[in-house]
């Protein structure tokens, strides 16, 4: 038995050379302890948009995410239409007060306010709301689809 300690922040090449690998002891550990289905989201169905009505993916998903957020509102917590319309979730979840920074010693997709979006068959499943700033990672609110909430998406989210 051969023990590593590879640094996964900033990621170290030894971190990027094993993440496949890595990925994929911890997937099968999920469907074998925790009985996770297979079809739980994967990396390669998550994706990281910027809050911005100026960024094509943002604003190309923009009602599937505002439809979503609706129906977990209601679902969920019991909201009545009128609360959880679009205007409510542009206040709630899309004006931030960061903005967008791109340093050169910084992530790759930038500083400020993201949308981490769940897909599924072409369909977003969930969305983390987070902000990425210097020294850390904010969450600062998670809606997903309650048809999905066998898939543990708030857990997975955490982790992730």
């Amino acid at each position: 038995l051969k023990v590593r300690v590879v640094r996964s922040s900033p990621p170290s090449s030894q971190f990027k050379a094993t993440f496949q690998e890595s990925y994929q002891v911890y997937k099968r550990y999920q469907m074998v302890v925790h009985k996770d289905p297979p079809d739980k989201p994967t990396i390669n169905q998550v994706r990281l948009v910027p809050v911005s009505f100026e960024d094509p993916q943002f604003k190309s998903s923009f009602n599937q995410s505002a439809s979503l957020f609706a129906k977990y509102q209601m679902s969920v917590h019991k909201d009545t239409p009128s609360d959880c319309g679009e205007n409510e979730f542009t206040r709630f979840l899309c004006d931030s007060p960061l903005e967008a920074e791109h340093a050169p010693n910084g992530p790759e997709c930038g500083y400020g306010s993201f949308h981490q979006q769940y897909w599924l068959d072409g369909k977003i499943i969930a969305v983390g709301v987070i902000d990425i700033l210097p020294y850390c990672v904010s969450s600062v609110y998670l809606y997903y689809d309650p048809d999905f909430s066998f898939l543990s998406l708030g857990v997975y989210s955490a982790l992730r």
